[in-house]
């Protein structure tokens, strides 16, 4: 208790002694109570902090980054600033997967296998979806309990609510931090569905996509899209009585992603079992990303592909700002409202509507 009065002592707030008068003080007290209260942000602190590993200071700036207050914003643009040169050092990979495919359980087997070979692991989810619901996504730490549990480990959930641009925002600062944090294995899993493939896709190195035996149905339900987005893809739940047919089907897989469209320039995707509750085919999965990258470095398209997903990031939030300042102003969502009428009493084309609202 000593140290909070001595921080408030310290602080702004503090009300200068030296007036006897009881009225007088009781006015400065009043004054005191309508103060707008100010705080300080550790920024320097934080820095610190983050760079030694600590995993509960990297929740505290990533919730920092995720805030909309004013000075909270200042002093998270500032704290990835102080932090930017120790970010880029880890391998981002993507994973996405139909319903069912066992996302979270393969991230937590494979996850794990990592963390006691010595690697840091952040678990990130990203959910464009809840961008409409204004949803978080619940439950991440609870289904990987164990590798929630580890020290090598940090799981962060879905960042709530925003735009589509700023939800990709969020994702891609909170994967700087925990870059700077020491973090040497980025694992985003997409939990919603529809565009949170392709956002995945522009801010990680490798994308893995996730299915289940028995490919003929599979197929047909795939969106080709997809496909051609996969640096890999994992036949999961290839144990027991499916392993014959997880074989034929990792066979299947293979046929089809030569035949596509590679995702990496250089690099042919390919199709692997693996098994998360035996946990089998997961070292053969991560022996593949590293030849991904060792390949990918070599061409020059590792650092080039980065570069490109920083400047696709950069135009993804100048049209979100855009979006934002043109609502902002008085009197535009009536105007749109009004327009909206218009259109849908056909006494006014959707040009010309555009037209009055940019042409004024």
């Amino acid at each position: 208790m000593k140290d909070k009065n001595r921080s408030l002592d310290d602080s702004a707030l503090n009300v200068m002694g030296g007036i006897n008068s009881s009225h007088d003080g009781m006015a400065a007290a009043a004054r005191k109570r309508f103060v707008k209260k100010t705080r300080k942000i550790p920024v320097e602190e934080l820095t610190e902090k983050i760079t030694t590993g600590s995993r509960l200071y990297l929740a505290k700036s990533i919730t920092l980054l995720e805030s909309i207050i004013p000075e909270d914003r200042v002093a998270g643009q500032q704290l990835l600033l102080n932090l930017l040169p120790r970010t880029g050092n880890s391998i981002r990979i993507g994973i996405t997967g139909v319903p069912g495919a066992g996302k979270s359980t393969f991230i937590e087997a494979f996850g794990l296998m990592l963390a006691e070979a010595g690697h840091k692991v952040a678990v990130l989810a990203i959910d464009p979806s809840s961008t409409v619901t204004g949803g978080s996504i619940l439950g991440d730490k609870t289904r990987m309990e164990e590798l929630a549990r580890h020290p090598n480990a940090f799981i962060r959930p879905s960042p709530s609510a925003g735009t589509l641009g700023g939800v990709h925002k969020k994702s891609r600062e909170t994967m700087l931090l925990c870059e700077a944090s020491g973090y040497d294995v980025i694992l985003i899993e997409t939990v919603g569905v529809g565009q949170s493939e392709t956002v995945v896709r522009g801010m990680v190195d490798y994308f893995m996509l996730l299915v289940l035996t028995g490919a003929g149905d599979e197929l047909q339900g795939m969106k080709k899209g997809i496909m051609e987005l996969a640096d890999g893809v994992v036949v999961h739940k290839a144990d027991g009585d499916n392993l014959r047919l997880a074989n034929k089907t990792v066979r299947e897989y293979r046929q089809l992603l030569h035949l596509l469209q590679p995702a990496s320039p250089g690099w042919t995707s390919t199709a692997l079992p693996v098994s998360s509750i035996k946990n089998t085919g997961l070292e053969e999965v991560w022996k593949t990303i590293l030849s991904f990258k060792e390949t990918m470095e070599d061409d020059g398209f590792w650092n080039g592909r980065r570069q490109s997903q920083t400047k696709d990031w950069f135009h993804s939030m100048i049209k979100d700002r855009l979006i934002d300042t043109f609502f902002a102003e008085p009197g535009r969502k009536e105007e749109v409202i009004e327009l909206e009428k218009a259109l849908l009493g056909g006494s006014l084309t959707v040009t010309g509507a555009v037209e009055r609202l940019f042409g004024r």
